[in-house]
């Protein structure tokens, strides 16, 4: 442990001096004397730490998610361009991306949806899915006659029914 040194020397103790120099914020001012960390240096030491730990975190969930993306383009080589608009071919990979940029966020505790899992997503259909076009056609409302049709046909069988049921009740005994 190191020792304490008095505030009235004007230095700081070494402990926090190591501190200072290990997490390189600069938030350490040895040429006067401290006495309350916040108003001397503008910020306060938590700050300071999230603020390092993000960019740590963010740092390690880059390099963790290149593999899932290495992982994703080495799956993706399997696939004939003729496949490559097809779900049922492209379903696996893109789900194992997906999984993948997830769950490592999940296990670093960093949030999810995220600005590097999206540049991952969207070079994933930048690259491998830009070409694919609706092959099936594009179903459109009714005519209005058959529409129509379709909505007047329950509406008026309604009293119908409701007729029929009173008649039925009132005929017979109760059983």
């Amino acid at each position: 442990m190191a020792p304490r040194a008095h505030i009235s020397s004007g230095r700081l103790s070494q402990g926090l001096l190591l501190l200072c120099v290990l997490l390189g914020t600069g938030l350490c001012h040895t040429d006067a004397v401290t006495t309350n960390f916040s108003q001397d240096t503008g910020t306060s030491l938590p700050t300071a730490t999230s603020n390092w730990t993000a960019q740590l975190m963010e740092g390690n969930y880059t390099a963790i998610t290149q593999h899932c993306w290495d992982y994703f383009v080495y799956r993706m080589s399997h696939v004939t361009t003729s496949e490559l608009c097809e779900w049922r071919a492209i379903s696996w990979p893109y789900s194992e991306l997906q999984h993948c940029l997830e769950d490592y966020a999940e296990k670093l505790n960093y949030s999810y949806p995220n600005a590097v899992a999206e540049q991952y997503i969207f070079r994933s259909h930048h690259l491998y899915f830009h070409n694919c076009t609706l092959e099936h056609p594009v179903y459109f409302d009714p005519p209005e006659d058959v529409l129509l049709a379709m909505i007047i046909a329950p509406i008026c069988l309604i009293p119908f029914l409701v007729t029929l049921v009173i008649w039925r009740s009132k005929d017979g005994k109760a059983q």
